[in-house]
């Protein structure tokens, strides 16, 4: 498990990434996703979470759709145009990043 504040300044991309290569999901399957991703190293809260994406939403790269199953309410979260165009250059900053990092660090990356 990372600490929490790696996570915090990464998960914005993370969720970006995530709904590009998977469309329309709701947020335990998003968690969940992620949590098979990352072989379990990363485990994003609902108080991590749901903020994260209303704020992607508030800036107009996702929308929502609620659908009804069953007796649940469940609200889909997926990426607008301006969402998917904005995922790559998101990607590409945070490699460059880590990059940086591993050269603060003197750390070799493969």
């Amino acid at each position: 498990m990372h600490s929490p504040e790696l996570l915090k300044g990464t998960l914005q991309t993370i969720l970006l990434k995530v709904l590009k290569d998977h469309g329309r999901m709701y947020g335990y399957e998003i968690t969940q996703r992620v949590k098979e991703l990352s072989h379990g190293h990363l485990l994003l809260t609902e108080g991590a979470l749901y903020p994260a994406l209303h704020k992607l939403e508030a800036d107009g790269l996702l929308q929502t759709e609620t659908v009804m199953t069953g007796k649940r309410v469940r609200k889909y979260y997926s990426l607008t145009n301006e969402g998917k165009s904005l995922v790559k250059e998101r990607v590409s900053e945070f490699i460059e990043f880590i990059r940086t990092m591993g050269k603060v660090l003197q750390v070799q990356l493969n």
